[in-house]
């Protein structure tokens, strides 16, 4: 065969080209990546410093430090809590830590893990319950963003300035609630619901404006709650009265743009790896808590136990049915939903 001049100038040419543009797509498949988590909780959280701050460094340390993430705690890039989940579906941010019920009727089948006695006392198996949930039931409400986890936190405990023992004792008591269902719970036991961004519960508790607040152990010293009133009542075993279900969520370009190892990297670092270390946080996080709190003498920890937990459990039945018909006019069947979550809590607690 006979080359042309110009055919052989051609073809050295992209001979030389080629590993070139090998070379380059290489180079940029090995570059680092920085990546920005933006939350709502102080950098003295547990969230943040024993759950999101050990994840960054883990995908650091697989990825040979090329996939850095920046965390921004306590809203330092500007917002409110339920604009989070904006910032990352609008690419503002890389990911966000959501409280899905900070925004409440905008991801309703969330919220069935918060449904008065539905989910376990543990976190473990509230975050594990959560996750699998999501795996099979939340494709469409999260299908503007990658969803990397989704959890739920351990029991619910109220917190309050008088000892409660019973429902008699939550007659009049004005308490933060952190979720709508919650706070009709609440409304059926005799208290007085107050919904409230976590950060302002100090201050709202300093200055009476709020008998207690209805949060897990986890936030209780970042939030100096064990010093500002002084009874903490839990719900003995499971189910329990309250949690409230978290997620972290990921711009989808921002995903997509990642190279295929480290999406490989971060996929295998979420998911339920994540939803276990997080469960794991918040019973390690009540476990040294109910512990300190208990010793040091001014704190007095009380349960809602035997027959008072079955007139709590009846008071606040209503609530779930009248969730249910909420769902049944989106065209979603709540009752599946419920049964759904209440399998996969009895799955994982029975571990």
């Amino acid at each position: 065969m006979k080359y042309s001049r110009r055919k052989f100038i051609a073809l050295a040419a992209s001979s030389v080209a080629t590993p070139a543009l090998v070379g380059i797509s290489r180079a940029r498949a090995q570059a680092p990546v920085t990546l920005k988590l933006h939350h709502y909780l102080p950098p003295s959280s547990n969230l943040h410093a024993k759950l999101y701050v050990p994840w960054a460094e883990k995908l650091s340390a697989d990825s040979g430090g090329r996939l850095k993430v920046d965390i921004f705690p306590a809203m330092q890039l500007g917002g409110t809590l339920p604009q989070l989940y904006d910032q990352a579906r609008q690419g503002v941010v890389d990911m966000v830590s959501i409280v899905p019920g900070a925004t409440p009727g905008r991801f309703p089948a969330t919220e069935v893990i918060e449904l008065p006695f539905v989910p376990a006392r543990r976190g473990i198996v509230n975050a594990q319950a959560c996750q699998e949930f999501a795996e099979k039931h939340l494709g469409n409400t999260f299908a503007d963003v990658k969803l990397l986890s989704f959890w739920a936190h351990d029991q619910g405990v109220i917190h309050s300035n008088r000892p409660v023992t019973s429902m008699k004792d939550m007659k009049g008591l004005r308490l933060r609630s952190p979720s709508r269902l919650t706070g009709e719970a609440l409304t059926a036991l005799g208290a007085t619901p107050i919904g409230m961004p976590i950060p302002q519960i100090p201050e709202a508790l300093a200055q009476r404006t709020l008998d207690g607040a209805v949060v897990p152990w986890e936030p209780v010293p970042s939030l100096r709650i064990n010093e500002l009133v002084s009874n903490h009542t839990s719900i003995d075993g499971s189910p329990t009265l309250y949690v409230v279900s978290l997620g972290l969520v990921m711009n989808q370009d921002s995903f997509n743009r990642l190279p295929d190892d480290l999406k490989a990297i971060l996929e295998r670092n979420s998911g339920m790896t994540f939803a276990r270390r997080a469960g794991q946080m918040w019973d390690d996080a009540a476990t040294q808590l109910i512990k300190s709190v208990g010793a040091s003498g001014r704190n007095k920890l009380l349960l809602i136990s035997g027959d008072e937990k079955a007139r709590w459990m009846e008071a606040t039945a209503g609530v779930l049915p009248k969730w249910v018909a909420g769902m049944k006019s989106r065209g979603v069947d709540g009752d599946e939903l419920v049964s759904a979550m209440r399998k996969l809590v009895a799955k994982y607690d029975a571990n």
